[in-house]
């Protein structure tokens, strides 16, 4: 059984002892999700996306200590979850985060902040160290002080090649920067931004995170949380 078949295998929820609930989860389309169907069908690709389980991964925040574990948000949170490195010359990154934060900035001014998890992984721990990802929270405007933000960093290189590669579907390799002045090395990649439900069931994946229209992005966000 292929990973997709997999996952789509274990994201259908039980419907048995859900009398009572409809209208909340489960009412406006299949697979224990609040959303209708997206415009786009991202069944055949190679991330998850609506409907899927959302990936159960357990990674260092180094600004807290902690190791974050995306299975501990079910029946707890909806998460918001993007890859990203503070190095990135072109404004894909600063643009993902940007809409992660906007989210969160809506979460804490409507009131359901405590509901809400936000994980921004970098692929790039070599230099995104705890100062440095300190430093950018500032930068772009995140409030780690919230306490539902999270940078997660993992031990090396190669085990965040592994966990986005086997979990997330997502191919991330070193590339040339000589045309950027001071930059050693990028990485050139996928903007993907994921909205799991607090059931850990995706129910929206933005492949073109960075295009995606942030007040939309908040808005579904929102119906999801207070499903």
């Amino acid at each position: 059984m292929d990973r997709r078949h997999y996952l789509r295998s274990i994201a259908v929820p039980a419907v048995a002892g859900s009398a009572g609930c409809l209208g909340v989860l489960g009412d406006s389309g299949p697979e224990g999700t609040v959303l209708d169907p997206p415009e786009q069908d991202l069944s055949e690709a190679s991330h998850p996306s609506y409907g899927d389980e959302m990936p159960h991964v357990s990674v260092p925040d180094p600004i807290t200590g902690e190791t974050v574990s995306t299975a501990d948000y079910e029946d707890e949170r909806a998460v918001l979850w993007t890859s990203f490195y503070t190095n990135c010359p072109d404004g894909v990154c600063p643009a993902l985060i940007l809409r992660l934060r906007r989210a969160q900035e809506v979460a804490a001014e409507e009131g359901y902040g405590d509901e809400a998890a936000f994980l921004a992984l970098t692929f790039d721990p070599e230099r995104d160290t705890t100062d440095v990802l300190r430093e950018y929270a500032g930068q772009q405007g995140v409030d780690l002080d919230a306490g539902n933000w999270h940078f997660l960093r993992p031990e090396s290189y190669e085990r965040g090649q592994e966990l986005l590669d086997e979990n997330f579907g997502l191919v991330i390799e070193k590339a040339s920067a000589d045309q950027y002045e001071n930059l050693e090395y990028q990485f050139p990649h996928y903007g993907l931004i994921l909205l799991a439900n607090e059931r850990g069931i995706v129910e929206r994946a933005y492949p073109r995170g960075p295009q995606t229209d942030v007040e939309r992005l908040v808005s579904d966000f929102e119906r999801v949380v207070n499903a």
